[in-house]
């Protein structure tokens, strides 16, 4: 019965966790659009540390769409693993590519797209090797675990790092590095979702009748959540401001995604219960989803398409054989001429530079 219970419990998360891909993915384009228009408008930027974007319904709508994404992986955290809710993050980036190029004129090429499909094929192997066994069921049991001397450790050391970004190296580099500001969302959202599973775990123990507004645990969460949360949307907002939404989401997801698996480790030591085999195929499944993420985004510039590729082949078909392009070659076929004079022209001038010739010059 308990085996059953689980795997109920395990497939509830997992469709909570895609819904809640979904939501974030619009949100963040309706941001981004607000963004843009306020800066139109001429209005104070985000990244100038301005509000403006609070008069902006379009950032409202993409604030209430992540807040209803949100609100789907809290409860997906409730019934699945961190290793696997975290994760499933990667089909927001999927969403956010493909509504920004329809949206944001953000062209999909054919490294976009094999990108796309490294990221879902990752994802399916990280959802077949999860763990479906949660250990931490009570707020006690969650209190011992956020009293563990790794825990604190590991939480001092967020802290230090997020102030030091903050004060220090923010006002400094924040407008010119776009690791700054995304490296204090994620470091901090590790924070957040272990404040998220803490409070789930407390939500369902009020619905089985415990007395759990009594217990100061979850009002500690509770008012840690929020900080957290608050500080991520103010320099999430300050990146997307600044930066492209297809450089930011993709960085933003694989720092978030590894400091949320690295406080797992730490905090609900979910890696001591899998197989040798799904610890292998969580890692293989997330290494291709960071694979898909960089062919989406690393190569988004370049304007290659299946119809590019045969010509590709010829050219590389020819400088493997050492043969020269020909001028029949070039004006017997109208589209690849211009094309091929260019390479016949630069192929002169580098033989006439061989041969001493000045008029190479």
């Amino acid at each position: 019965m308990s085996q059953t219970r689980g795997k109920y419990d395990f497939c509830i998360g997992l469709v909570l966790a895609m819904s809640s891909s979904i939501f974030i993915g619009g949100s963040f384009i309706l941001k981004k659009k607000g963004l843009l228009r306020l800066a139109r408008k001429g209005s104070m930027r985000a990244g100038q540390g301005g509000h403006a974007y609070l008069k902006e319904w379009l950032w409202w709508a993409g604030l209430l769409s992540m807040g209803a994404g949100e609100v789907a992986n809290f409860a997906a955290y409730a019934f699945a693993p961190a290793t696997l809710v975290t994760p499933l993050g990667a089909l927001s980036v999927l969403v956010s590519a493909i509504l920004s190029s329809f949206f944001l004129n953000e062209k999909l090429n054919l490294h976009g797209k094999i990108g796309c499909l490294l990221s879902i094929l990752g994802s399916t192997v990280m959802v077949i090797h999860a763990p479906q066994e949660e250990e931490v069921e009570t707020l006690n049991e969650m209190s011992h675990k956020l009293g563990d001397p790794g825990f604190v450790v590991f939480a001092t050391l967020v802290v230090i790092v997020s102030l030091i970004l903050i004060f220090v190296v923010g006002p400094r580099h924040g407008q010119t590095n776009i690791l700054v500001y995304i490296t204090i969302c994620s470091v901090i959202g590790a924070l957040s979702v272990s404040c998220v599973k803490g409070l789930g775990i407390a939500i369902k123990e009020l619905f089985a009748g415990k007395p759990v507004l009594k217990h100061p645990l979850s009002w500690i969460l509770l008012l840690s959540l929020i900080v957290c949360v608050s500080t991520q949307i103010n320099y999430l907002n300050r990146a997307l401001d600044i930066f492209n939404t297809s450089i930011v989401t993709p960085i933003y997801y694989v720092i978030f995604t590894t400091s949320v698996l690295t406080c797992s480790a730490i905090l609900f030591k979910e890696w001591q219960h899998m197989a040798a085999d799904d610890i292998i195929g969580t890692f293989s499944g997330f290494l291709t989803i960071i694979v898909g993420i960089f062919l989406l985004h690393a190569f988004k510039d370049v304007n290659f398409t299946l119809a590019n590729l045969p010509l590709s082949l010829r050219k590389d078909e020819r400088a493997a054989n050492g043969s020269l392009l020909s001028t029949y070659d070039c004006f017997n076929h109208d589209e690849e001429s211009s094309a091929c004079l260019g390479e016949i022209q630069s192929t002169e001038s580098l033989s006439a530079r061989r041969n001493g010739s000045l008029s190479a010059f």
